[in-house]
């Protein structure tokens, strides 16, 4: 069995690649939850969606979130008449929103509304969310612009404010009283490898890590467990992980990712850029193993899925 933990973009990136070098039933994905949002009553899991279109051959592309062949009817007329759209929510789309929301309504949970919308898109790998208790991704502003409040919502944060502003602090807001989602941590333990995906270390593995238990089981297999570099000769690819890590007092490198995972991550692919940091993050007592790790393709995404693998 292969766990990955898992964000958003990057995460399904190297989930999809990953499906076609091994059973995607064999593949686990523990995804976070923090990002997660109420809004037009309904409840949203961008990262949940994100890899569950991946990996159904439905994410676009050309945006790396959402739908394929969208269309946008309704988030137009609502701008039209003057509702929040500020996220924007395709037709299509919409229809995985509206499914969670109901069954949400109807006592089911959101880990079971999770396998109901992965059955449905024909999706043969276990998409878990870290947690079926609410874990929410709040953020404190540096210096908020006038009229808005210093701690904001993460999608406030991340969309609204289009990541922007500097932050001064992060908390996961109902991490202590949460627990693991069913399975979590039999799939930790029970895993052959278990990947870390390469998604923000901050807020995509950092509100996994908060739920209790997680990140003791992770340490209990550290020799088992791969993380990929997010970081790429200092920058992010895509999203605000390399601004985050520096306003929050790290280095926005793999060795500051690697110093961040080494208490739970045994292995680290790093990209051939940073070929030169390799001894640094071994001295941390993290194995380090260079590859390419841009994926631009999905064939990239495979020759990274199979580096990872055999790391182990």
């Amino acid at each position: 069995m292969i766990v990955a933990l898992a964000g958003g973009v990057g995460a399904a990136k190297l989930l999809a690649g990953l499906v076609t070098v091994v059973d995607p039933s064999d593949v686990t994905a523990v995804v976070n939850t923090g990002d997660d949002l109420e809004l037009h009553g309904l409840h949203i899991s961008p990262d949940i969606d994100s890899v569950t279109y991946a990996l159904a051959g439905l994410d676009n592309k050309a945006t790396g979130w959402g739908v394929v062949d969208e269309t946008w009817t309704v988030a137009e007329n609502l701008k039209a008449i003057g509702g929040a759209a500020w996220f924007q929510l395709g037709d299509r789309d919409l229809a995985t929103h509206l499914f969670r929301t109901q069954r949400l309504s109807e006592g089911a949970s959101l880990s079971e509304v999770t396998a109901e919308l992965t059955a449905a898109r024909g999706v043969r790998s276990h998409l878990v969310p870290m947690s079926d208790q609410p874990v929410r991704t709040r953020v404190t502003l540096a210096e908020p612009p006038p009229g808005e409040e210093r701690e904001v919502a993460f999608q406030d944060y991340f969309v609204r404010l289009g990541h922007a502003l500097p932050v001064a602090s992060l908390r996961f807001s109902g991490a202590e009283a949460a627990r693991p989602a069913p399975g979590v941590l039999e799939a930790i333990a029970a895993a052959g490898v278990v990947i870390c995906c390469p998604s923000n270390p901050i807020v995509s593995i950092g509100p996994i890590l908060s739920v209790p238990g997680i990140l003791h089981a992770l340490v209990a297999r550290r020799d088992r467990v791969v993380g990929v570099s997010p970081i790429v000769a200092g920058t992010a690819l895509r999203g605000p992980a390399d601004r985050l890590l520096r306003e929050l007092g790290h280095e926005a490198s793999a060795l500051g990712v690697a110093r961040l995972y080494a208490p739970w991550v045994g292995t680290l692919l790093i990209d051939e850029a940073d070929e030169s940091l390799a001894g640094a993050i071994e001295a941390l007592g993290v194995r380090c193993v260079v590859a390419p790790t841009v994926m631009t393709d999905t064939a990239r995404a495979a020759d990274l899925a199979k580096a990872v693998l055999g790391a182990i």
